[in-house]
């Protein structure tokens, strides 16, 4: 599992974390059943503070995406790839309203936001696209 943390973003690591494994579940690139590295591992690997993958765990097992199972591991779950739950859409919608203020706070206009918007929705379909070839070779 390739995840990159962006350390000069200005989203928290935990949430750069969930995002990346969400859409990796999303995108079926991890499919439902497949264990994760441990907290451990992936602390490890990434250079972060166990207890921020163990939150990151936690919160995906709550939103349904990863399922806990003690001794076991992390796996995800059955049904992962399925359309967002009710709390992760309000979650997103709050996240969205809260970006919208910061973008309306700096002068912007509806439409240069939407533009914003719909460049980094270009950029992270371009992003998926490189890191899908990446794992076919």
């Amino acid at each position: 599992m390739f995840l990159r943390i962006e350390k000069g973003s200005s989203a928290p690591i935990s949430r750069q974390i969930a995002h990346q494994i969400a859409s990796l579940c999303a995108a079926g690139s991890l499919k439902p059943g497949e264990r994760l590295p441990s907290v451990r591992e992936l602390a490890r690997d990434l250079g972060v503070n166990q207890n921020t993958i163990l939150r990151v765990y936690e919160r995906l097992s709550g939103d349904g995406l990863l399922e806990m199972r003690q001794g076991q591991g992390t796996f995800v779950a059955d049904g992962a790839k399925a359309n967002a739950s009710p709390g992760q859409r309000a979650r997103l919608i709050e996240e969205l309203r809260q970006i919208g203020r910061q973008a309306q706070s700096l002068g912007l206009s509806h439409e240069q936001i939407h533009e914003l918007l719909s460049v980094a929705l270009g950029e992270l379909d371009e992003q998926a696209a490189h890191d899908l070839a990446g794992n076919l070779s």
